[in-house]
């Protein structure tokens, strides 16, 4: 177990999974990471994953939907900003403990 500057408990939760169905590729997660941990993919008509450009332009045709998913899980620190901020619970957070034990 950690503890905070004041001494109060903590324990970091590391993002471990996205539901890709749940999830609706706002990027408020995104915006709030600032460790890359995620990074937005589109979804075409044949359900696969598709690269996106990351500009805004991107050509959404192609895309049936846009998904978050993880990219780089080891750099998450585990503060839970990506969680507190996602509107569909679509992220699943494991203690760091419970990791560690795995």
């Amino acid at each position: 177990m950690f503890t905070t500057r004041d001494g109060s408990p903590w324990e970091p939760a590391y993002l471990t999974a996205i539901d890709g169905n749940k999830c609706i590729g706002c990027g408020r997660c995104y915006k709030v990471c600032a460790r890359d941990v995620m990074h937005l993919m589109g979804v075409n008509d044949e359900d696969e994953l598709v690269a996106c450009s990351g500009d805004d332009d991107d050509d959404d045709e192609e895309f049936v939907r846009k998904v978050m998913v993880l990219h780089q899980a080891g750099n998450c620190i585990g503060c839970g900003a990506c969680n507190r901020v996602c509107p569909k619970n679509c992220q699943t957070h494991v203690p760091a403990t419970a990791i560690a034990t795995a």
